[in-house]
């Protein structure tokens, strides 16, 4: 987590240094089962409000969702410590 948010003091700046972290470290895509259903994530993003979703695809279907709120499969993708990172970091401004 330090190693995303060394140089960032705003919460808006760590914010994007953990997106950059998962964006350059998550190996994406990857499957997960969301609501009983078995859904693709196809990439992360972050909202105007600083908040890091992840894009879920069923078939022509998108939808965002938190990636605080994304169940992860087992074994989980590559880079998913950053989502773990996150996770760990917004506790801190809850």
């Amino acid at each position: 987590m330090d190693e995303a948010t060394i140089d960032a003091y705003k919460e808006a700046e760590q914010a994007a240094g953990l997106f950059t972290m998962l964006e350059d470290n998550l190996r994406l895509p990857f499957e997960t089962e969301l609501f009983g259903f078995k859904v693709t994530v196809e990439r992360v993003d972050m909202t105007e409000d600083d908040t890091i979703v992840a894009i879920c695809r069923r078939g022509s279907k998108r939808q965002r969702l938190s990636i605080l709120d994304l169940p992860l499969p087992w074994p989980p993708p590559e880079g998913a410590e950053w989502i773990a990172a996150y996770k760990y970091w917004r506790k801190g401004f809850q």
